[in-house]
């Protein structure tokens, strides 16, 4: 069992610029792309809850804009 401060693990971000945690070492899902942070699983967690402030995918978030405009 482990106690979540082991090390290994990336952030990924896919097209739509939703983030998640991925092992390090581990081919990545297609449309998943590294962003540049890793560290332990925490360290990873809390860095996508400072910098994911809005939940909502890419594409929705431009036909929103779209049609403000």
């Amino acid at each position: 069992m482990t106690d979540g401060n082991e090390t290994g693990y990336l952030v990924v971000r896919n097209d739509e610029d939703q983030y998640s945690i991925w092992r390090e070492g581990r081919d990545l899902p297609p449309g998943w792309h590294a962003e540049g942070t890793s560290g332990t699983r925490q360290e990873c967690l809390d860095h996508i809850g400072r910098v994911w402030t809005d939940m909502r995918p890419r594409s929705l978030r431009e036909r929103m804009a779209a049609s403000a405009g």
